[in-house]
């Protein structure tokens, strides 16, 4: 299969699944669990299970939780020669709430992942015939701005592929549609979900949302969660519904899950709707 290079973020998940509504102000019962995450790493761990070469470009902290986080993704199977070490950063946290319905809502402590620098590209990732696949918060964030831009510059130059997923709707807001569309520079693929396709075109309808988006890029899949997932070119529009999974534990990573597989299938030369399906699968496998 083809190589794909990932450039993202690296980080811990603490995770606090409620055992009911928020009570601000007060307690609310949870259990509690850390775990590797970031949206790069996810999307490296999950390509590697679908047996896809895949290198993690990423700037992790000198410490216990990035050496902890590093072996697991080895062990997947992902290529870290290209994870950087911070000595003066730790490594990113995110604390995860989770609601009783499997809901997540995020507060994300970039950490080392905000000072992930052009000297951290590696002078061989780039190459004609391989796949860089960029989360978007690498280039929301001003730190890491300058690092993925070089690497889509790298990646354009060598004849790669793209694909870009912006990743976070309230700091894309923050950050601007048409300055990250500009940044994101027209790539073969781009992953937004509904709320972010919505703010990059003024659009609440997701497949016209995505329809518009094929201005900025040559293919758009647009995630609806429960709902499913759309895939168009702006001519064609095909739409493939969730895979049913259960009960759902956790809805952290499934979208990164999800852009794995989809990615893994395309790359493969399967029709849209078959990658749809693809990612829906490994997306269920994070949910479960």
């Amino acid at each position: 299969m083809r190589p794909v290079v990932v450039l993202g973020d690296l980080m811990v998940d603490v995770v606090a699944r409620m055992a009911g509504p928020l009570a601000v102000g007060s307690d609310t019962p949870a259990s509690v669990t850390s775990r590797p995450g970031g949206a790069g790493a996810n999307v490296a761990a999950w390509l590697a299970v679908c047996g896809v070469p895949v290198t993690l470009i990423a700037r992790a902290g000198d410490d216990d939780a990035a050496r902890s986080a590093v072996e697991k993704l080895r062990g997947h199977g992902v290529d870290v020669s290209a994870v950087a070490r911070d000595p003066d950063h730790a490594t990113g946290t995110c604390v995860v709430l989770v609601a009783p319905g499997g809901e997540r809502t995020m507060l994300p402590d970039a950490g080392a992942n905000a000072a992930l620098d052009a000297d951290d590209l590696p002078a061989a990732g780039f190459a004609a015939g391989a796949h860089l696949h960029v989360a978007g918060y690498a280039l929301l964030r001003p730190g890491s701005r300058d690092a993925a831009s070089e690497a889509l510059r790298q990646a354009r130059a060598a004849g790669m592929t793209i694909s870009v997923d912006p990743s976070s709707a309230a700091p894309l807001e923050a950050l601007g549609a048409g300055r990250f569309l500009a940044l994101a520079g027209h790539p073969d693929l781009l992953l937004p979900n509904a709320a972010e396709a919505a703010v990059l075109t003024g659009e609440p309808d997701a497949p016209a949302a995505g329809r518009a988006l094929t201005t900025a890029a040559r293919e758009v899949v647009v995630t609806l969660g429960a709902g499913g997932a759309l895939w168009t070119d702006g001519r064609v529009t095909i739409e493939a519904p969730a895979t049913a999974t259960g009960a759902v534990t956790d809805t952290t990573g499934a979208g990164d899950a999800f852009a794995a597989g989809f990615i893994a299938a395309w790359l493969d030369g399967a029709p849209p709707g078959a990658a749809l399906e693809r990612g829906h699968a490994l997306a269920g496998r994070a949910l479960r």
